[in-house]
């Protein structure tokens, strides 16, 4: 496969793909943070089934195996008792997979949990004294997982009664907390991990962007809005022939990944969370159909005329020439709908690459348009990757799939100046919003994602 990319069109990967999930920011603010943080009014109620973030990545440690995560649960502040954070025990968590580019899901990775609650009418804790382990008699809630791989050929249980890392409480109640990380990691058939639990918020920004694209001036900028929050992960780490199409990761290396909620209900179960690209449905979609993306599949993407449009014509372009002078590109982003809709790949639209378009695939069929986060899984991990993924050169990086250190703010500011277009970084949006990092650092094996924080959110 071809993976030769000029600068210049490495500069256009990079940007358009975040221009197209930063087009509404400014004029959303009332919906909730970036990345897809109460991204939608309904799901603004209902923190348990509200998908924060997707990654998707080829593993650092692990070069033969992808890793897919979804976390849930936004801001969730660390001394947030008595009743700490857990999953939805009525609902069905799913990472789904494309690998042939119909925009259906070709593989199913899913998550139900199911509660042990011991407390009764004897106490309100959530543990009664150190917790050592996840079995310990002091950790008085705990949440129960069953992992199931559904495909075309059926459904298989990878996991059953896995155990969920619990809330970190303190270091009183959880003095090691790292080992209770370990213990709930499972092992897969076929050399796969699977892990649930509470984990740091890995999104870092700073989410003054919604005052006029930080103060009108780039003057508030620098402070990392999500430090010190947690969330609740689902993660997995699989061989890239489990999810590649025909089982082959070497003719056929594309992939679409995106992960639903779906919630039971009196009419059965209802999809009510969907995210795929970061910052797709905050501010590409909407407000009035941001409730409804949430319940769409992707293969219907191409068949809604209004969130069409918010790719080819976005707005952000727009307000940064009207707030900064900074002049917005011609209209319509045909680059736009192909990193949005298609993929990067030389015959599907103006960007000349060949990067993470399902079209690559040898066995794949006709391509169907639909929003989702593309990952090649030929891309091997990069030595020193680099915050900005392909903008700066490194073709691991967003957009084509995400790490869990991508900087897709950063990387949005130079989209909304038009660089895009115009295979040039914007000199006076160089800086960014000056949050280039995590506040803790990642880790370097299997979840990778670090470990859940438990000072509280006001403390400094």
């Amino acid at each position: 496969m071809e993976l030769r990319i000029s600068r210049r069109a490495l500069i256009g990967i990079g940007v358009a793909g975040v221009l197209t999930a930063s087009s509404l920011a400014l004029l959303r603010a009332e919906t909730g943070a970036a990345s897809s943080h109460r991204e939608a009014p309904m799901i603004a109620g209902d923190p348990r089934n509200d998908n924060t973030d997707v990654y998707a990545f080829v593993s650092p440690d692990r070069p033969d195996t992808v890793t897919l995560m979804a976390n849930f649960i936004p801001f969730e502040e660390p001394n947030g008792g008595p009743n700490f954070y857990r999953f939805d025990a009525g609902s069905r968590y799913n990472i789904k997979i494309d690998s042939d580019g119909d925009a259906q899901p070709d593989t199913v990775y899913q998550w139900t949990f199911r509660d042990e609650d011991r407390r009764g009418t004897d106490t309100f804790l959530y543990d009664n004294g150190p917790v050592t382990s996840l079995n310990d008699k002091n950790l008085l809630f705990r949440q129960r997982y069953t992992v199931k791989k559904i495909t075309h050929r059926g459904t298989r249980t990878l996991v059953k009664d896995g155990v969920v890392a619990p809330s970190n409480t303190g270091p009183a109640s959880m003095p090691d907390y790292g080992s209770l990380r370990t213990q709930s990691i499972k092992n897969l058939p076929g050399g796969g991990k699977a892990f649930a639990g509470q984990a740091d918020e890995a999104f870092f920004a700073d989410l003054r962007v919604f005052d006029l694209l930080y103060g009108g001036d780039l003057s508030e900028v620098g402070q990392d809005t999500l430090r010190g929050y947690n969330v609740h992960s689902l993660a997995l780490q699989v061989p890239k022939n489990e999810v590649a199409l025909k089982g082959d990761a070497d003719r056929n290396p594309v992939i679409g990944v995106w992960s639903t909620v779906d919630k039971w209900s009196p009419k059965g179960y209802v999809q009510v969370s969907r995210l795929g690209q970061p910052l797709v449905n905050e501010v590409v979609v909407p407000a009035g159909l941001k409730d409804a993306f949430n319940a769409l599949p992707p293969h219907k993407d191409a068949d809604v005329p209004a969130v069409v449009k918010r790719v080819t014509n976005p707005e952000v372009p727009k307000l940064l020439e009207a707030i900064y002078g900074l002049r917005a590109p011609k209209t319509p982003r045909a680059d736009l709908v192909e990193i949005f809709l298609t993929g990067i790949a030389k015959a599907n639209g103006p960007i000349k690459a060949d990067l993470n378009s399902q079209s690559l695939n040898k066995d794949a069929g006709r391509l169907r348009p639909a929003e989702m986060l593309r990952l090649n899984m030929a891309v091997a991990p990069a030595a020193n990757p680099n915050r900005l993924g392909v903008i700066a050169g490194d073709l691991q990086g967003f957009p084509n799939g995400r790490r869990l250190g991508d900087d897709v703010i950063d990387i949005a500011l130079q989209a909304m100046a038009g660089a895009a277009q115009s295979g040039e970084l914007v000199d006076a949006l160089a800086a960014g919003d000056k949050v280039d990092r995590n506040d803790k650092p990642f880790g370097t094996r299997f979840p990778y994602i670090p470990l859940p924080g438990n000072t509280s959110v006001n403390a400094s």
